[in-house]
């Protein structure tokens, strides 16, 4: 595979903590950024699909904001009365 090689500003702070975090794994600062990226791309994609099933149940169940709202409401009402 190849690479490329990329210049990036960090806030010393959050580059401190980056380092930490990498050594703390024996990990390159590099090796913790591509991990990062990663992550952040896969979590992206599965909440964009979430979403997207989301859209369709309620598309196919004719549901409307409202009907979330008064679900919501519903469960947290349930909750309360067990907490």
């Amino acid at each position: 595979m190849s690479t490329s090689t990329v210049n990036i500003a960090f806030q010393t702070d959050l580059l401190r903590e980056i380092d930490e975090v990498a050594g703390e794994e024996s990990r390159s600062r590099s090796e913790f950024l591509r991990e990062a990226a990663r992550a952040y791309i896969q979590r992206k994609r599965r909440w964009a699909g979430i979403f997207s099933m989301g859209r369709t149940l309620a598309k196919a169940r004719r549901l409307v904001p409202e009907d979330v709202a008064r679900e919501i409401g519903a469960y947290r009402k349930g909750k309360a009365l067990r907490g």
